[in-house]
Formats: C-alpha cells, sequence, structure tokens
C-alpha cells in the first residue's frame, strides 16, 4: 500500500495525558518514536515542538468528547490536522493499549485511511457554541415549564386546560398571585387579562384546587428557574448578533427560504459554514447531515434503509423549518411534501422537505445566490403526460368516462 505522509504523527488524546506516536520514513525503513505528555498548554507546546523537531507535517487524532479540542487549537496553523471519527479508525481487538492506539492512528494517517471529520474555522466554532448552548437552555426552560404544569394537577389546579400559554401574561399573573398565597378562584380570574379564549365560569372552576405550602414552594423554585434562564437566553441572543456580523449577510440570504427563521439560519450557519469547498457536493452535505437512507445491502438484500445519526443538531432544526415549510402556500416545498406524503407516508416526506432545504441552502451559500422558488405547479409542468394518466385513473375509479381534448 503506498505511502502518503512519510513523516507523520497520531495522538492518543485523553483527559490527562496525550500519547504521540512520530512515524517517520527514512531509506525505506519506517520508525516509530513515541513519547508521551499531559495536556496543560505547556506541555502542549512542549507538544508541538516534539513534532516539529522530527519533522512531522500531518497529525491525526481521536475525536473524544472535547478534549481534543485544547491540542486542535495548539497545534492548528503549524501541522495539517485530521480530526477522526472513532467509530472509523477502530483497532484489532485484543491488543489495545494507549501506545497501540496512537501507532494505529500514525499508520493509518501514513496510508490515508482516514476520512477527515469536519471541523470548521474558529469563528463558526464560536458562533456553533452559543447556538447549540441557546437550544439547550430553551430545553431547559421547556423542563421547567412541564414540571410546573405537574404541580398544577397535583393542587388540582386545571390552568393548562383553559389558558393556552401557562408562561404566558394570564398564565405567569395567575402562577405569581398563587405564589403570594392567594387561593380564591374569583381573585385569581381578576388578575388574569381579558384575552382569554375561556369564559370566566370555566376559568373560575380550573382555578379551584387544594393549594399548599409545598406546591407554592414548588411554584416559585421554578419560575425562578425560567426567570434566570430567559436572562441566559436573551444573554446568548445578544452575543450571537454580535458574532454573526462578520455572516450575516448570509444569514438574511437564508431566510428567503419557506421555513427558516432568523434562528435557523443561524444553527445553519454555525454548524456547515460558509465555506461549501468541504462538501463537494449536495449530496455529500445530505449524506453528512444524516438525511438520506444509508446503504446496508447484504446478498442483495437491503437490510435497513434507516436514517444515519449524522449531525443531530442540524438535523433536528432541519426538520422542524420542514414542517414550517409544509405550512406555506403556493411553495414547491409544500407541493414536495403532499405528493412524497401520499404514496411514502409523512416521515419520508417531511425528511425530503429537510433535504431540500439544505440542498438549497447550500447552492446558496456556495454560489452566492438568492432563493428562488420551482413554484407549487412544478411537478405538474414536470411530466405532463404523468400528471393526465394520473387524474385520468383518479376520474375512471369515481365512475366517469374521460375523453381528453386539447384546448384551442
Amino acid at each position: 500500500m503506498d505511502v502518503l505522509y512519510r513523516e507523520c504523527a497520531g495522538l492518543d488524546v485523553h483527559k490527562d495525558t496525550v500519547v504521540a506516536c512520530a512515524r517517520l520514513v527514512s531509506d525505506g525503513k519506517v520508525s516509530q518514536q513515541v513519547m508521551t505528555f499531559g495536556t496543560t498548554t505547556k506541555d502542549l507546546l512542549a507538544l508541538s515542538d516534539w513534532l516539529t523537531e522530527r519533522g512531522c507535517t500531518h497529525v491525526a487524532m481521536e475525536a473524544t468528547g472535547v478534549y481534543w479540542k485544547p491540542v486542535w487549537h495548539i497545534l492548528e496553523g503549524a501541522f495539517e490536522l485530521v480530526l477522526a471519527n472513532a467509530m472509523h479508525i477502530k483497532n484489532v481487538p485484543g491488543r489495545k493499549t494507549d501506545v497501540n492506539d496512537a501507532m494505529w492512528i500514525a499508520d493509518l494517517l501514513a496510508h490515508g485511511l482516514i476520512r477527515a471529520s469536519f471541523v470548521p474555522e474558529t469563528p463558526i466554532q464560536d458562533l456553533r457554541t452559543l447556538t447549540r448552548t441557546r437550544k439547550q437552555l430553551v430545553r431547559e426552560k421547556a423542563q421547567h415549564v412541564q414540571r410546573i404544569q405537574k404541580v398544577l394537577e397535583d393542587a388540582n389546579l386545571k390552568i393548562a386546560s383553559a389558558v393556552s400559554d401557562i408562561m404566558g401574561v394570564s398564565g405567569r399573573a395567575i402562577l405569581t398571585a398563587l405564589v403570594d398565597g392567594e387561593t380564591d378562584p374569583e381573585k385569581l380570574v381578576a388578575v388574569a387579562g381579558r384575552r382569554l379564549r375561556a369564559s370566566r365560569t370555566t376559568l373560575v372552576e380550573a382555578l379551584r384546587g387544594r393549594v399548599t405550602d409545598h406546591h407554592r414552594f414548588m411554584l416559585k423554585l421554578h419560575l425562578d428557574q425560567i426567570v434566570a434562564l430567559e436572562g441566559a437566553i436573551a444573554a446568548v441572543d445578544g452575543r450571537v448578533g454580535s458574532v454573526l456580523d462578520p455572516f450575516r449577510e448570509a444569514a438574511e440570504n437564508l431566510t428567503t427560504i419557506p421555513g427558516v427563521s432568523d434562528v435557523v439560519a443561524q444553527v445553519i450557519i454555525s454548524e456547515i459554514g460558509l465555506d461549501m469547498s468541504r462538501f463537494l457536493t449536495a449530496g455529500h452535505l445530505i449524506s453528512w447531515a444524516g438525511l438520506c437512507p444509508r446503504n446496508d445491502e447484504s446478498a442483495g438484500k437491503r437490510r435497513s434503509t434507516r436514517l444515519r445519526m449524522g449531525a443531530p443538531w442540524l438535523k433536528t432544526i432541519l426538520v422542524q423549518a420542514a414542517w414550517c415549510a409544509t405550512r406555506a402556500k403556493n411553495t414547491y416545498l409544500r407541493a414536495q411534501f403532499h405528493r412524497i406524503r401520499a404514496r411514502r407516508g409523512p416521515k419520508k416526506a417531511i425528511m425530503a422537505v429537510a433535504a431540500s432545504i439544505l440542498t438549497a441552502a447550500y447552492i446558496m451559500l456556495r454560489d452566492g445566490v438568492e432563493y428562488r422558488d420551482l413554484g407549487h405547479d412544478y411537478f405538474d409542468h414536470l411530466d405532463k403526460s404523468k400528471t393526465t394518466n394520473r387524474l385520468v385513473r383518479r376520474l375512471q375509479d369515481l365512475g366517469y368516462q374521460v375523453e381528453l381534448k386539447s384546448a384551442a
């Protein structure tokens, strides 16, 4: 097997140690030098110097949680770095040690057998950290809202049945009054706003329960947590606004895609960046995101077509955007959803719409063009004969005799 890199190194990264193996080829002979370093900044700088002294040009390491990041930041710029997926470089079982792992990674790198993972530039990484943190904070807020609903049910207060959003203006006013010790349903209804759809009688009966001091304590606890999380989300949004400045034009352009909001556009940029040369085609990007069926075939039989894990942070937001896009009237994405849903069901249809959104984003970021919708009648004009035959068969199934005649 051909050797692509004559001077390279493999790193086995851990929390407190990094085992480095320098693989050097001289006069047709391969020599391997192994050294263990710590993970402090001083030790990582010593690792960089050790690799430089041995003339290493390429360095590969395994993606291990977040432990690879400080190593990457220290070595970035001095070497050609390759981040490997742990599933792609598994060693032969039964002979696993830290030294063997480092030597195995070095051998794979020397022969070009490591598929590099996508690591964006530092500004994109900063934006990615912010968008992921915001999503986690929003999830935590939703969990506290659900816990408030459990406390209310325990107190036999049916607020969630009468108020669409218990964290809205009226819902919060009622919760605050409950925390302050108010239990009279008439007075609780009085603090609610007038825009509630439920009648006054319904609200009074929904607010008639048995509230104890324990319930008030739990409600106050969760409300305080929600207020703190809302402050944190606002702070993250402000920070995202400043970090997004170099990419604002691209983000605003992406919002012209149906279903893509400002938040979705920010997540797309933070997950895939602006440099589309990393992905050869839109199909490669869709495969990386996990929005296409896997290849799992043996003996001529397809065993599974389930989606791969892909990029979970990107996939989930694209599916949410796809559901929003299906509600936009007179659009290609809505027509695509209904066309596929009729044949293969809503789940496969929504994944196809999500893949189409990502394809459009890929082309817009690659070529710097604006979004151009193909129109809701795109599939009708794509093949008129198929559309005609389908409609004729439908009418015949309903008991009509159809005679086709071209319009003048």
